[in-house]
């Protein structure tokens, strides 16, 4: 049930009563004198509190202290693109979408904006609309199935780290001493799995590591553009985020700042729960506080069992009240720069009104961002744009045509501009637009008895059930096609889709909606030619769910789930009154051109507890557009979701394709801008688009060198690479210009029409002691430029740039060598290449014959990473015999003959680990005896012996058994 509860505590956030307003004990406090230096202040605020005080303020929604003036505060106002769930709000473009602008001063510009709404809604309720911003996520998009892919900017961690940084400037503002708003980054650390999220390990070598997860979230916290992190659901190399020791040995060493550090909800009760990583809350939370986590997200608003488990952990010695005062100088550091404990009219942010929240700036700035992050991903015959002159009849059709849907961290939109009212708006009263959804419409007859699927009404009280014996608007459904057989179902009469409830079936809610997403269904042909109707809502994926899966009707004719088979479940005949593809082919026919509207509904094609299983286009919606595209050739498709997508048969046959985030409430005249011209698309993709999921290695391998996934280390030819997007107009670039700490390019707008070229910059190790990316980002420029017009564009390259994770001596290194300097339009499309020689160093073998860390390895087959202990260290972990690691190039000496290795076993067998040389089944040297200690925790040390090998050679350790090794040597 913890998910529910995640959404239980959701409602509980958004009503708790506003406490009454804290007077002030004592102005004369030195905590209240802003001429004081801040650590001073807050010692002197912490110094004041009783523990029990302190330990209460450690909570998620920290109590008032009456008697000193210390008001409440909480933590956590969702601000992913805009301020959510408090309310109407201006909806900026998804995460993903602002990120394909490539425009770091945009999202400074949305940042700053949405900055200002937090504090707009503060400013309406500041004891419930806090100013702690949990945005912006910055989880790597390695793979294109995460469910909240949505959320993320790119695969890539230059380009994520150049985004977060501005978007997180923009939310704190530009003050010296105060903050807007207090940004906190999403979730330490590689977290890109929603299946077995809080129980799965996250598998990163020292080189993925530091030269892949780390710089995404080392970015922003070194340019001081983020206040703290949350750390994540899943486990890092065995150990669980919430604990995860890198948080005060890394990332506080980031910044000469304060950082708060929060857990993410109900992550603090898993490290018992599903983790089992502890016996008792009082060693979980100290573990937690141990590693850095200042504050827990824990039950909601309510904090007695964190409370608890704290009071325990001090009492037991497990905690110190020290312990207890360093978590609360970083919850007070961001508090103070928050202004709170200041004189009125001394922070300026704090006269900002609720007259901000989509202010008409806003609603100005939201239709440029919408405008910026559509990528124009083909024009065949210049296709497009399309002449609003000559276009008199356009054919909008398509399931997103005429709707617009907001994904779980969207704010409420304040007005929606739909595809085919924006196309409408720009041709004027006297073109002609048709719509259609291309849905099609059914009913639903019982086969027993006659009688039709009906819908009463739209609350909670008005059950679907069986109706008359002829089908009316109430009894027809609109069928939307999500991929995978995932429908929902619309009805007629009351226009809202049919929801399960926890009960009775209703026609209640506008659009699929809520945690579970009760909105789902599937309707199973069966042998007979008859129906039956799967209900298919999140839930029905718990493992306390029942089984019960099938619509059947109960006594009083109401639609009830009551079978665990389609065997024993209420059959239905399918009747089509009316064809979606017919319908939008009619429209289509006449017109001068169709603009189909598909993608995703956010709620359903993959969202936070659920992942993808596919990339596909939904079949129907496949269907569709080919029918629309036979129909009328000057068709083009617009593609609105969040996530690449595999369109390979309407890449190769429909003429024009856009793509668009779900951009939220100027999406349609986002589209309308770039169809007709008035904007010069611009965005930039920032995700390799494969084209198969049989490309897709199993979303839980985060080894993306192994496993060949991101531009980085993509191999094959992508449906459309990293980087892509094209123009109206046409760019032309000069030869390279390369110097100790750039790289320079002219660039001419060859075309006849103003635009914005994002030059993006690469390179590629030629020769290197390991494996290099294929290609790496380096930096890019987004320069405008109008008719004929040159710009000499520069982009910073210093030489520490090339640096990399050597694991031989953990720490980085540039090789000396010969670099590729590329430059172009996008990982693919590179238009100029030249040379450069960096002297830098040689990387020495290996010497096995001191300490080594077993997971410093070069490669592995098969085996994983583990903790060492559950607060430090990480360790080698094989499970089967035949696994292995490599240590390249490591050099013997003039011999060795022992091995020495701290080693332990998960169970009662004993285990051995071979030594052989050149390859995993190469000269065998001899094997290390590994005992049983019973638990992969009992470490102990073992001695083998060896036969004599001396010089240089590739070290393979085979595990004969399941066993862990933490360190080794050979001597």
């Amino acid at each position: 049930m913890r998910f529910l509860k995640v959404c239980l505590a959701i409602t509980v956030t958004m009503t708790v009563l506003a406490p009454a307003a804290v007077a002030r004990a004592d102005d004369t406090y030195p905590f209240r004198d802003p001429a004081l230096p801040l650590d001073a202040r807050i010692d002197d605020l912490v110094g004041r509190l009783t523990l029990d005080e302190k330990i209460s303020l450690l909570h998620q929604y920290q109590p008032a202290i009456p008697r000193l003036g210390v008001g409440p505060f909480r933590t956590g106002t969702e601000a992913l693109h805009g301020v959510a769930w408090l309310g109407e709000a201006t909806v900026f473009p998804q995460a993903i979408g602002l990120a394909t602008t490539w425009n770091p001063d945009l999202m400074k510009q949305v940042g700053t904006a949405v900055g200002r709404e937090a504090r707009g809604f503060h400013a309406k309720d500041p004891a419930n609309n806090g100013l702690n911003l949990w945005a912006p996520v910055v989880n790597l998009l390695r793979d294109p199935r995460w469910g909240r892919n949505e959320e993320g900017y790119s695969e890539d961690p230059y380009l994520t780290g150049a985004l977060s940084t501005a978007y997180g400037k923009g939310l704190q503002g530009d003050h010296p001493v105060y903050l807007q708003s207090a940004p906190t980054l999403k979730h330490y650390l590689a977290n890109n799995n929603e299946i077995m999220r809080d129980t799965a390990s996250s598998m990163l070598p020292p080189r993925l590591l530091h030269d892949y997860e780390l710089p995404a979230y080392r970015t922003a916290i070194e340019a001081d553009a983020a206040t703290g992190v949350m750390t994540s659901y899943n486990l890092i190399n065995g150990r669980p985020a919430t604990v995860e020791p890198s948080l005060d040995a890394e990332v506080r060493t980031w910044t000469d700042k304060d950082l708060m550090v929060v857990s993410d909800a109900y992550a603090p009760g898993n490290l018992v729960g599903s983790q089992r990583y502890y016996a008792t809350q009082a060693e979980a939370n100290a573990a937690a506080m141990k590693a850095g986590i200042d504050s827990f997200t824990q039950d909601g608003s309510d904090p007695n069992s964190t409370i608890t488990a704290i009071r325990t952990a001090v009492d037991k010695g497990l905690l110190t009240e020290a312990d207890i005062d360093e978590a609360l100088r970083h919850i007070f550091s961001i508090r103070f720069r928050l202004g709170e404990f200041d004189p009125p009219g001394s922070n300026p942010y704090a006269a900002i009104t609720p007259d901000v929240i989509n202010s008409p700036a806003h609603q100005r700035l939201a239709r440029q961002a919408a405008d910026e992050q559509v990528v124009l991903l083909k024009n065949a015959g210049n296709t497009l744009p399309l002449s609003p002159s000559k276009t008199r009849k356009v054919a909008v059709v398509g399931p997103l045509e005429n709707t617009l849907y907001t994904d779980w961290y969207s704010g409420s939109l304040p007005y929606a501009v739909t595809p085919r009212q924006g196309i409408q708006e720009r041709l004027g009263a006297g073109a002609t637009v048709v719509g259609s959804e291309g849905v099609d419409r059914i009913a639903l007859r019982d086969v027993a008895t006659g009688r039709y699927v009906t819908a009463t009404g739209t609350t909670d009280a008005d059950h679907v059930g069986l109706g008359s014996t002829t089908a009316g608007d109430a009894a027809q459904f609109d069928v939307f096609d999500w991929g995978q057989s995932l429908l929902s179902l619309r009805n007629v009469a009351t226009n809202k889709v049919l929801g399960y409830n926890w009960g009775p079936f209703v026609t209640r809610d506008a659009q699929p909606n809520s945690w579970y997403v009760q909105q789902q269904f599937k309707l199973e042909e069966q042998s007979d030619g008859t129906f039956v109707i799967r209900y298919a809502g999140y839930e029905t994926r718990e493992p306390w769910f029942p089984p019960v899966r099938y619509l059947t009707v109960d006594a009083a004719g109401k639609l009830a789930l009551g079978a665990e088979t389609a065997a024993t479940a209420a059959r239905f005949a399918k009747e089509t009154v009316r064809s979606g593809v017919q319908e939008a082919v009619a429209a289509a026919k006449g017109a001068d051109v169709a603009v189909v509207v598909v993608g995703s509904m956010p709620a359903i094609n993959g969202r936070e507890t659920n992942d993808r299983v596919s990339t596909a286009l939904a079949e129907g919606q496949a269907a569709l557009v080919k029918a629309v595209r036979q129909a009328n050739p000057n068709t083009v498709m617009v593609l609105e979701n969040s996530y690449p997508t595999t369109i390979n048969w309407e890449q190769a046959n429909v003429p024009a394709i856009l793509w668009t985030s779900h951009a939220g409430q100027e999406t349609g005249h986002a589209i309308a801008d770039v169809l007709f011209g008035d904007h010069n698309p611009s965005g930039r993709l920032t995700q390799t688009w494969y084209r198969s999921d049989a490309e897709l290695p199993s979303i839980l391998d985060y080894d993306i060198a192994k496993t060949g996934m991101t531009y980085l280390y993509h191999r094959g030819t992508p449906l459309y690479p990293f980087g892509h997007g094209l123009s109206y107009t046409t760019f032309g670039y000069s030869a390279l210009r390369v110097d100790a700490s750039s790289v320079s390019v002219d660039v001419t707008n060859t075309g006849t029409r103003a635009g914005n070229e994002t030059v993006q910059l690469y390179t590629h190790q030629r020769k290197s002691r390991t494996t290099q990316p294929v290609k790496q980002l380096r930096g890019f420029a987004k320069v405008s430029l109008a008719p004929g017009q040159k710009k000499t564009v520069r982009i910073p390259l210093k030489r520490s740039d090339l640096a990399f994770w050597d694991v031989t001596r953990s720490r980085p290194v540039v090789e000396s060598g010969t670099y590729d300097i590329l430059v172009g339009a996008s990982a693919t499309d590179i238009r100029r290449t030249t040379t450069l020689r960096v002297n830098g160093e040689t990387i020495p073998p290996r010497d096995l014959r001191t300490a080594t860390s077993a997971w410093t390895f070069d490669d592995y087959a098969g085996t994983t990473l583990v903790d060492t202990t559950k607060s430090a260290g990480t360790a080698v972990a094989a499970t089967a015999s035949g696994q292995w690691i490599k240590f390249a190039d490591a050099n013997l000496g003039r011999g060795v003959t022992k091995i020495t290795a701290r080693v332990s076993t998960p169970g009662t067998a004993p285990a051995g680990i071979q030594v052989r040389l050149g390859s995993p089944s190469g000269r065998l040297l001899g094997t290390l005896a590994v005992p049983a200690t019973g638990d992969r925790y009992a470490w102990t040390a073992a001695t083998g012996n060896l036969r004599r090998a001396a010089g240089r050679h590739d070290v393979y350790l085979v595990f004969t058994g399941a066993a862990q090794v933490d360190s080794f040597r050979i001597w």
